[in-house]
């Protein structure tokens, strides 16, 4: 088995200190420490490739930079590297995404990944023109996903849903290969939906124990699909060469925590609609106390940011195992993120992967052609 890493791409701007914002609460201003300008982002995406990630996350919403747009940038700066692209199935028709997808995989030699983001903040996605509520907007992404599969599958879609409505939809040229469909959802609606039409189900940093019951959840709900799924875990990573080094690294982060800024993200997530944002803050419940829920597994995140708010932190040896813990749960591609990501990527991916490898559990992917002589620029 070699488990898969994808690495994230700050869109929202980066820094030294955690950069919150997300799940309808704005950016903090830590973001514009290190703006998000596309030679940043490629700078981390380089890194990334190098490191041996097969991909990096990009987000979405009101909060960071557009993902299609900024991954089509970056990805004319890199060579290997795929980009989970997170995209909201309301905000464009599914033909339209369809043929997007397809011009992506062309364009880039097949390195699109996407993640669905149906939405849980129903007052983000009304700032949008999207006026659905929660059930309503899953059951348009499972209309969408139907859609859009069917399309790249060089089919003439014709389908009167409940949302959508599309008449004689057909891609001229196919997406080659298809994209792998991503998706997280912890609502019962959000499985059902999973079960049906997704690739890879997405949970994010909870307790193994907690990880291991959302896993048979879904598998069983896939089962009945007559479909497998893939499972993967969305985390943030303090790894230093000590567990010491780290737990300073992570005091030092919540250190940082303004403590108005702390209630004001807290009250913003309260009034999500997100049953996977209620989980992440009943980690911590907006404390600074018991904020190591697992061996190795910090809340400290979620007090700032909307969204994943568990780190793993530790040396490299104990990360490495808590990734061992959640593999063994069934979890076989792991998307991470560090402060800043540049130098984290580097900690993780030249202190954590070796280890990985020399069990067996990792291997870098196998590397582009080199570029041509002529295509380097000169570095004198």
């Amino acid at each position: 088995m070699s488990l898969t890493f994808h690495w994230f791409l700050p869109t929202n701007g980066d820094s030294r200190h955690v950069v919150g914002g997300g799940h309808g609460t704005p950016a903090t201003v830590s973001g514009r420490d290190r703006p998000p300008t596309v030679a940043y982002l490629s700078q981390i995406a380089r890194a990334a490739e190098d490191l041996g990630f097969v991909g990096a996350l990009t987000p979405t919403g009101a909060w960071c930079e557009d993902a299609w747009l900024t991954t089509a940038m970056v990805s004319q700066h890199t060579e290997r590297l795929k980009f989970l692209v997170a995209f909201r199935p309301g905000f464009v028709s599914p033909t339209l995404a369809a043929q997007m997808a397809s011009t992506f995989q062309r364009q880039t030699g097949g390195r699109l990944l996407l993640n669905v983001v149906t939405g849980g903040e129903s007052h983000e996605q009304r700032a949008y023109g999207d006026f659905l509520g929660k059930d309503a907007r899953y059951r348009r992404t499972g209309e969408f996903l139907e859609i859009v599969r069917e399309l790249w599958e060089g089919k003439s879609v014709g389908l009167a849903g409940e949302h959508l409505r599309v008449e004689d939809a057909r891609l001229a040229r196919l997406p080659d290969p298809v994209p792998e469909v991503y998706f997280g959802g912890s609502s019962p609606i959000a499985g059902e939906v999973a079960a049906k039409y997704v690739d890879v189900y997405l949970t994010w940093g909870e307790p193994p124990a907690q990880v291991a019951e959302k896993i048979a959840w879904v598998r069983g709900l896939a089962a009945k699909q007559g479909r497998t799924l893939r499972f993967g875990i969305r985390l943030h990573v303090i790894t230093r060469d000590t567990s010491a080094e780290a737990w300073a690294e992570a005091d030092r982060l919540l250190d940082g925590f303004d403590p108005a800024t702390v209630e004001s993200v807290q009250a913003g997530l309260a009034r999500s609609e997100s049953e996977g944002q209620r989980r992440m803050l009943a980690l911590h419940g907006g404390s600074r106390d018991g904020l190591e829920i697992h061996p190795n597994v910090w809340a400290g995140i979620g007090l700032v940011r909307g969204g994943a708010g568990t780190a793993l932190v530790g040396s490299h040896q104990e990360v490495a195992d808590r990734i061992k813990e959640y593999a063994a749960l069934g979890i076989e591609e792991f998307v991470l993120s560090g402060y800043p990501h540049l130098e984290e990527a580097y900690w993780f991916g030249e202190g954590v992967l070796p280890k990985l490898a020399a069990e067996g559990l990792w291997r870098h992917p196998v590397a582009a052609p080199k570029t041509s002589a002529a295509q380097v620029p000169f570095a004198g």
